[in-house]
């Protein structure tokens, strides 16, 4: 069986940029992706706590400790500046890799520079 799980999360990033004419995809601080693992052109998926909207896209690279989150092309309807999203990348593991997988989880702090990683999930407080 292959499973689909979670491979890396930028949690809460803050959209810098939304650019409606720009070929579509969601430009990266590159020194996030390298730290998230997730790599430039991967499929990504974004969930935007602000509105709701959830959509897909690929990742491509900004300039390292830029901060930018830039969501372009149509997906640019999705997102504004100084929204709130979490940036998701899925991977295809068999059961076995799926029992050892720990996702790489980064955190950011309001101006999208690096907080935190960590390789799990607290668990949910009652």
């Amino acid at each position: 069986m292959q499973l689909n799980m979670l491979k890396a999360k930028i949690h809460r990033a803050t959209v810098t940029h939304a650019e409606l004419h720009y070929e579509g995809s969601c430009a990266i601080d590159g020194h996030l992706l390298d730290t998230s693992g997730i790599r430039e052109y991967e499929q990504i998926h974004i969930y935007n706590v602000n509105n709701g909207e959830r959509f897909s896209t690929y990742a491509i690279r900004a300039d390292e400790h830029s901060g930018i989150i830039s969501i372009n092309g149509a997906a640019a309807h999705r997102a504004q500046p100084g929204d709130i999203i979490i940036i998701c990348a899925y991977g295809v593991l068999d059961a076995a890799e799926a029992a050892q997988h720990q996702p790489m989880l980064v955190y950011v702090d309001p101006e999208n520079r690096l907080a935190r990683t960590s390789q799990s999930i607290p668990k949910q407080a009652a």
